[in-house]
């Protein structure tokens, strides 16, 4: 790994992040090679989702996310991380990581007890910081993909089925960064939904699965070095009915690549249940003052 990071900062493909002033943990920046590689693999998912289809609208949204989208999302409750302290050298981990129960810095097994640690980034919003006024750094580009449906559709006419596509920034303050680029903290996501009619889920959901594959594929990517994992039981995400990701032989092992998800209509079910009860609210506090 120090051979392949030391290779990529010599041919200018990437960068530690603020190295001058002894760097940022998990956080990278993309030199002049970096950045056409990168641009070059965001603008082929592109035309391959949203130029090559006629079935898939593009949007680029804000990266500051008001809190309710999250909260209605479940991610203020449930985006964590299992978190251990070490006491002997006073490091940090997380819990599902380590080997045998032992601090991988000092091998001692004088630990904590596994405690849930939100991966979100926040941030105060306007001039005063006293926490009532905050936004999340986006930890993923779906979310606004959902809250934005009904303006989709409205502004397009679209009828079932079809996509949003996006692709930006989005931030996880993970406990402990690892294996270069591959779990940092400032990152890009490539994400689409495909909304389809109920019932033909399970059919799209395999359909997806096989496209992403010949894309990547096409990016020259050898099938010897891809392999399918169906996530179960308790590894699904709060909201996936299904899930199918894409593994990929790193240099440090095999981890996933991309992560295809059946969510079903938890995202849409809601944060519209949540302006349901917003409208009932608005309604009651009308009667009560007129």
């Amino acid at each position: 790994m120090e051979e392949l990071v030391a290779l990529c900062k010599r041919r200018g493909f990437i960068f530690q992040s603020s190295e001058i002033y002894g760097g940022l943990q998990g956080l990278y920046d993309y030199g002049p090679l970096g950045v056409e590689l990168k641009n070059n693999l965001k603008q082929s998912w592109w035309a391959s989702m949203v130029y090559d289809r006629d079935d898939v609208e593009g949007l680029d949204a804000s990266i500051l996310t008001h809190p309710d989208v999250l909260k209605y999302s479940g991610h203020e409750d449930t985006f964590s991380d299992p978190m251990i302290d070490c006491r002997s050298c006073k490091s940090r981990w997380r819990a599902d990581t380590l080997e045998g129960s032992k601090c991988p810095s000092c091998k001692s097994s004088d630990l904590t007890d596994p405690r849930p640690f939100n991966l979100m980034f926040k941030t105060s919003v306007g001039p005063i910081d006293d926490g009532s006024n905050f936004a999340y750094l986006r930890p993923e580009t779906a979310q606004q993909i959902f809250t934005n449906f009904k303006n989709v559709v409205d502004s397009t006419s679209r009828t079932l089925p079809f996509g949003i596509a996006q692709i930006g920034k989005a931030f996880r303050n993970e406990i402990t960064p690892r294996n270069f680029i591959f779990r940092v903290r400032e990152f890009e996501q490539m994400e689409l939904e495909f909304f389809v009619q109920p019932g033909t889920d399970e059919d799209w959901h395999q359909k997806w699965v096989d496209s992403r594959l010949e894309w990547w594929n096409n990016q020259g990517i050898s099938s010897d070095n891809i392999e399918l994992l169906t996530v179960s039981g308790d590894d699904l995400a709060h909201y996936s009915k299904s899930t199918v990701d894409i593994m990929y032989k790193f240099p440090h092992g095999v981890e996933e690549l991309e992560g295809i998800a059946n969510r079903t209509d938890f995202d849409l079910g809601s944060h519209s249940k949540n302006q349901e009860e917003l409208e009932i609210t608005a309604k009651t506090a009308k009667k009560q003052i007129f």
